[in-house]
């Protein structure tokens, strides 16, 4: 039977990733410390009787005995808000946390390492959509920056120590469980004050959105079919991308209001939301299209499923 250790497993990514893999018959070991993670997420899977949970903090968790004889490590652990602008946080949770599970997953000769890396890594990227080969990387967040470190770890880990490892470059992954992000910030404050929408940045910010199963299916399937080489780097995206002040529309739509003032802060820097926030993403995923993998949904369709979603899990659709 496959096993794998998951780092952040009662996240958002990290759940479904788990509901997966306990359906395709892995043995599942999560580590989270349920800072932003949370059991309801993963207390069916836990019910399987072939999840077990360690509440630990990736970056001090002593995992040697957790890792004998595990096959597979998905690293999720980190700090998810792009938004934060506290450089020890992003260093602690993003790049401390890293190396630490790599280093225990060096010493217990863990097969294959999987990271979830972000699209942030790119920056203002002059070529979109954006290829795996775009250089310099030059992130704008310390988030991203942070990110594009940690896949300099994992990469390193597996020339240095004959492990295999894939960093998967995310664009906005959406759907059930989702706590954070503008869908679930727009939803928040319409249940506020249904008459207006404070919109960050000018609203033509104009990214790509990827439904969660999509994404979980796209990381399995390039554990089975990727390059067999030491270190590879995917980015998992769809087509296709739409604007922040479309995505209010389907919100407000979605919630049956209307009249809504929608509200632009004008933004910093032309019209981003925040200080390093991307203002134009869209990945080039041919790369891993050449696999066999494509999204099944756009980004509007993973967006309208997405507040779909969370509108149930509030109770306010059937």
């Amino acid at each position: 039977m496959t096993s794998a250790l998951m780092t952040g497993g009662a996240g958002f990514i990290g759940s479904h990733l788990a509901d997966r893999l306990l359906k395709d018959g892995w043995e599942v070991v999560v580590l989270d410390n349920f800072s932003t993670g949370s059991f309801e997420n993963i207390k069916q899977a836990f019910e399987t009787g072939r999840l077990k949970i360690i509440i630990g903090d990736a970056k001090t968790v002593n995992l040697m005995e957790e890792l004998e004889g595990v096959d597979y490590v998905f690293h999720l652990a980190a700090n998810p808000d792009v938004r934060e602008t506290s450089p020890s946080v992003h260093f602690q949770e993003n790049i401390v946390a890293t190396f630490n599970i790599l280093e225990y997953a060096r010493k217990a000769g863990v097969k294959f390492f999987a990271f979830a890396s972000s699209s942030t890594v790119y920056g203002d990227a002059s070529k979109i959509p954006t290829p795996e080969d775009y250089g310099p990387l030059k992130p704008i967040s310390l988030y991203g920056a942070a990110k594009l470190a940690a896949e300099g770890l994992v990469s390193a880990y597996c020339h240095t120590f004959g492990m295999r490892g894939v960093s998967f470059r995310l664009a906005n992954i959406v759907g059930p469980r989702l706590t954070h992000g503008v869908i679930y910030d727009f939803i928040n404050k319409l249940r506020e004050n249904p008459r207006r929408l404070e919109i960050l940045g000018d609203g033509t910010q104009r990214k790509s959105y990827v439904w969660i199963e999509d994404c979980v299916e796209a990381i399995l399937h390039v554990l089975k079919h990727a390059e067999s080489s030491r270190y590879e780097v995917y980015n998992v995206g769809s087509e296709d991308w739409v604007t922040v002040s479309e995505i209010a529309d389907m919100v407000i739509e979605s919630m049956g209001l209307s009249d809504v003032e929608k509200v632009f802060t004008g933004g910093v820097d032309g019209g981003r939301g925040w200080v390093g926030d991307v203002k134009l993403m869209n990945l080039d995923i041919s790369r891993i299209k050449a696999t066999g993998w494509r999204p099944r949904y756009t980004s509007r369709e993973a967006v309208k499923l997405s507040v779909e979603a969370r509108l149930r899990e509030l109770g306010l659709k059937p």
